[in-house]
């Protein structure tokens, strides 16, 4: 087996039928799960990033920094510790743009149980995954190996399976089985039982001083859809990046990570790891909040800086379950009574 220096495994990429290879990973269905079951020893060359991408993904994080963790405990009984949250929920917001929430009031048995059936879907046979397989996304479940995958220039060492659960409500028989149920169960407690979903838009609205339902009154928190992500075991982590560098531009995004970790956000021009806090849920604000806020505060800024996140490759599987809160056909809705 041939072994290749980053900078020569990226010369190599240059020198062949990329497309040709994408759409051959494409049409298998498999993804990249069925490349690690079939025993790949190297990473194809579709997934070999450029090394100034991989250079700064391997660099050490910042442990100087940590990702602000707000406690949303007692936020309904108690006023004033009410507002400290909200001062806090702003803060994080204009500063990193990202926030990990505790005491959410979704217990760790169903996030633990979210884990758990994302990694049963993609730990199952390649068959029973192919019923799903579409990249066609104005369906409501997809499974997919990079919805960008003809357009980006490395593709990302990932699976996804994507389920748009709101507005309009799924049935189980819509959803795959082995993790149909848990799924519905987790959407009902963001969007219905506990009220997550009102509870951040809430916060956001009081942190942007207007009436706590402002948001969820123009149906910022109608849409819910569920990106459950899966990482697996990689042979070269060192060639391939899990997620690249990017920006979210919906609304709101919330994430759950499992004990493994790799995510990073971009701080003050350095990356720097979120670790994983047990039970807790992280709420990334998408470009269009970002530009909310900075356009309503009275602080002047020469731009709205987004939050930049990747995820590094470890050569072990990992989990990642993402809920958009928001779905881009509101936008509109949601940015222009701001303004008015």
């Amino acid at each position: 087996m041939e072994v290749f220096s980053r900078d020569e495994a990226h010369e190599k990429t240059q020198k062949y039928d990329r497309m040709r290879e994408k759409k051959a990973f494409d049409e298998s269905m498999a993804g990249v799960k069925g490349l690690v079951d079939a025993g790949i020893t190297e990473v194809p060359r579709i997934f070999v990033d450029h090394p100034e991408n991989l250079q700064s993904a391997l660099a050490s994080s910042n442990g100087h920094f940590h990702v602000p963790i707000v406690d949303l405990a007692d936020i309904v009984k108690d006023p004033s510790r009410r507002k400290e949250v909200v001062n806090e929920v702003r803060s994080a917001s204009k500063t990193w743009g990202f926030f990990q929430v505790v005491n959410h009031g979704i217990p760790t048995t169903v996030l633990e149980e979210m884990l758990d059936g994302v990694r049963r879907f993609h730990e199952q046979g390649a068959e029973e995954k192919r019923r799903f397989y579409s990249r066609d996304f104005t369906t409501s479940v997809a499974y997919h190996s990079n919805f960008n995958l003809y357009k980006t220039e490395a593709a990302n060492w990932r699976d996804t399976l994507f389920c748009v659960m709101a507005p309009n409500a799924l049935e189980a028989e819509d959803l795959p089985a082995v993790c149909g149920d848990i799924m519905l169960e987790f959407s009902k407690r963001v969007m219905n039982l506990m009220n997550l979903g009102t509870t951040l838009f809430e916060l956001l609205s009081e942190a942007l001083g207007l009436k706590p339902n402002h948001l969820k009154d123009m149906e910022c928190a109608k849409g819910l859809v569920l990106l459950n992500q899966y990482y697996p075991k990689c042979p070269q982590p060192e060639l391939t990046l899990g997620t690249s560098r990017h920006t979210d531009s919906d609304f709101l995004t919330v994430l759950l990570q499992d004990h493994v970790g790799g995510l990073q956000v971009l701080y003050q021009n350095q990356w720097i790891d979120v670790s994983p806090v047990p039970g807790a849920l992280i709420v990334n604000i998408g470009d269009l909040l970002q530009t909310i806020f900075f356009s309503l505060s009275q602080m002047t800024y020469s731009r709205a800086p987004s939050t930049e996140l990747w995820r590094t490759t470890w050569g072990r599987e990992r989990l990642w379950r993402a809920s958009f809160t928001q779905q881009r056909r509101h936008h509109q809705n949601c940015t222009d009574p701001l303004r008015s």
